[in-house]
């Protein structure tokens, strides 16, 4: 394989989107292994006590996650994160107001391997989606299991994020005076297994636990889209039915991440190495769905609102599609 170097004279603002972008990669996929590793470590030198009273604020602190979280405004500013928006580059689209007064789902799709545009448009501000939709915070969801890691459940909070489940998403939904916006990638983990350039699969046709938690709260649903979420990395091929699939999908099962094998370009070059490729992503907030409070609904009327919701999500794909590059005949396919 003939390898591709990156050329030795790019000038600092391209080497800095690329340092901004191999933290996050590596925040992403080895800080908490890290951190836990530290934890341990700790224990067993002369700083034993960092261990023992991190243990117990780790106690003290359990339910902060599942409560709103613990956002640090100044770490969402951060210029790393104007960088890293510059790399691809990113843009967050609005294409209707969203009431303050009201709280709301974002259903955010395709995945991705590793859900860069959900990150930098609701976790950080270098997209400005507190100037597009003014009272409104953004909360990612993000799998329970890292808010089990030392350290690193802190550094997530601080962004916004918090655990992937009910009890979580309740607390922000159950607010008084509306002004939260939960956003759930709603494919998950098994998702990402069908991350490449080009495929426009959206895991969403038994996907109905997102509407049913708007419908108890009279949270409004608004479909968003990120055009370029899946062009980041390619991936090893494992269509269904094969060994390497099955393996992923009982890896998934069991640990409840997936394990893509993915890989993209280097620091220092373009042909292998898993930094993302840089392509841009447009992200896409649609229109709101308009859901009323419904605490026990029946299974058609879940059945109806996610009906609704499939076609809101097509309808704003084909309606902006031609502008980033989607082939008119391309459409999603709902799996």
């Amino acid at each position: 394989m003939k390898i591709q170097f990156a050329p030795t004279d790019l000038p600092l603002t391209r080497r800095l989107q690329m340092a901004s972008v191999l933290q996050w990669v590596f925040s992403f996929l080895g800080l908490a292994p890290c951190c836990i590793m530290m934890f341990f470590v700790l224990m067993f030198t002369r700083f034993w006590l960092i261990s023992v009273l991190y243990a117990c604020w780790f106690f003290v602190d359990w339910e902060t996650p599942s409560k709103g979280g613990r956002r640090f405004h100044f770490l969402c500013h951060l210029r790393v994160w104007d960088y890293m928006r510059d790399y691809f580059p990113v843009k967050l689209v609005k294409t209707a107001d969203l009431d303050p007064g009201k709280n709301y789902i974002l259903g955010f799709h395709p995945h991705g391997v590793l859900v860069a545009g959900a990150f930098i448009n609701f976790c950080t501000y270098a997209t400005g989606f507190r100037k597009l939709f003014p009272g409104l915070d953004s909360f990612l969801l993000m799998l329970p299991l890292w808010f089990r890691a030392p350290f690193f459940r802190d550094y997530i909070m601080m962004a916004g994020l918090i655990p992937s489940d009910k009890e979580s998403a309740s607390y922000l939904l159950r607010r008084q005076g509306g002004g939260n916006a939960v956003v759930i990638a709603v494919g998950g983990a098994p998702e990402a297994l069908d991350a490449r350039p080009g495929a426009f699969n959206i895991l969403l046709a038994n996907k109905k636990g997102f509407v049913k938690l708007a419908m108890e709260h009279g949270a409004h649903l608004v479909p968003v889209f990120s055009f370029g979420e899946n062009e980041l990395f390619d991936q090893v091929g494992n269509p269904r039915g094969t060994c390497l699939r099955w393996i992923q999908d009982k890896l998934q099962s069991i640990m409840g991440i997936s394990l893509p094998l993915f890989h993209a370009r280097g620091i220092f070059q373009y042909s292998f190495g898993i930094i993302p490729y840089r392509k841009p992503i447009n992200t896409v907030v649609g229109r709101p769905i308009r859901v009323e409070k419904n605490e026990k609904p029946t299974e058609e009327e879940l059945d109806a609102l996610h009906q609704l919701y499939t076609e809101e999500l097509s309808q704003l794909f084909e309606e902006h599609k031609g502008k980033y590059g989607v082939p008119e005949n391309q459409h999603l396919s709902f799996v």
